[in-house]
């Protein structure tokens, strides 16, 4: 469900359901598993050049994942904030984005 919310943290009213939670989930999970491996990497003392690879790895895991996210929001969320013209809605999508991308 998406929940915008305020500058006070109080949500906005309108909720609905995402399509692609399950698959948000599973690449999450994925990363995670990826990342606890990139420790391990860490601390048996491997290559800094293999911890720098597969910590890149796991950067576009989480780069793609938020991809997915974006654009299951711009399809759902985005789509009813502009039917109902919640402006507050699109303005915490652009402040969303703008840390996304930095």
């Amino acid at each position: 469900m998406c929940e915008q919310h305020t500058d006070h943290g109080h949500p906005h009213p309108h909720t609905h359901s995402h399509t692609q939670t399950r698959a948000v989930v599973n690449r999450l999970a994925r990363a995670i598993g990826h990342l606890e491996r990139v420790k391990a990497m860490v601390e048996e003392g491997r290559d800094c050049a293999e911890v720098l690879i597969q910590l890149s790895a796991v950067r576009s895991a989480l780069n793609n994942t938020g991809k997915v996210i974006l654009k299951d929001h711009l399809e759902h969320c985005v789509v009813d904030a502009m039917s109902t013209q919640d402006r507050a809605a699109i303005d915490e999508l652009n402040r969303a984005i703008e840390q996304f991308v930095k």
